[in-house]
C-alpha cells in the first residue's frame, strides 16, 4: 500500500522547493512523484509546423522521490508521517502517526493488478 497517492496534499521536506506545498498529480513509479508547482524545470521546444507546435521555452514538472514529500496534516499545519491501521472487517487505510486520524483521499486509488 502506497503512503503517498494521487491526489494528497504534501509538503516538500528537501530540494530547491522546501517547505513548498501541492498536490500529487502522479505516481511515475514506486519511488517517485509528480507533484503541482514543484520541481519545475524549463524546457526547450522545437516549433513543429505539422502538429501546430509554437517552439520556445516551456515549464514542465518534474518528478520528485517520494522520500522528499510527507504528507500535510490540515489540522496541525504541519507535515505528518502515514501509518496503516486495519479496521474491524479487515479493510486497510491510512492514518496520521502524530493523532491517529483518517487520511481523507480526494481521488479514489485504482486497483493494482
Amino acid at each position: 500500500m502506497n503512503k503517498i497517492r494521487t491526489g494528497d496534499e504534501v509538503i516538500v521536506l528537501t530540494g530547491k522547493d522546501k517547505a513548498k506545498r501541492g498536490i500529487v498529480i502522479s505516481r511515475e513509479d514506486d519511488s517517485h512523484v509528480v507533484v503541482a508547482g514543484v520541481n519545475v524545470a524549463k524546457k526547450h521546444t522545437k516549433p513543429n509546423p505539422m502538429k501546430n507546435v509554437v517552439g520556445g521555452i516551456v515549464d514542465k514538472t518534474m518528478p520528485i522521490h517520494q522520500s522528499n514529500v510527507a504528507i500535510f496534516n490540515a489540522s496541525s499545519g504541519k507535515a505528518d508521517r502515514v501509518g496503516i491501521k486495519t479496521l474491524t472487517d479487515g479493510t486497510r487505510v491510512r492514518v496520521y502517526k502524530s493523532s491517529g486520524e483518517e487520511i481523507k483521499t480526494t481521488v479514489p486509488a485504482k486497483k493494482s493488478a
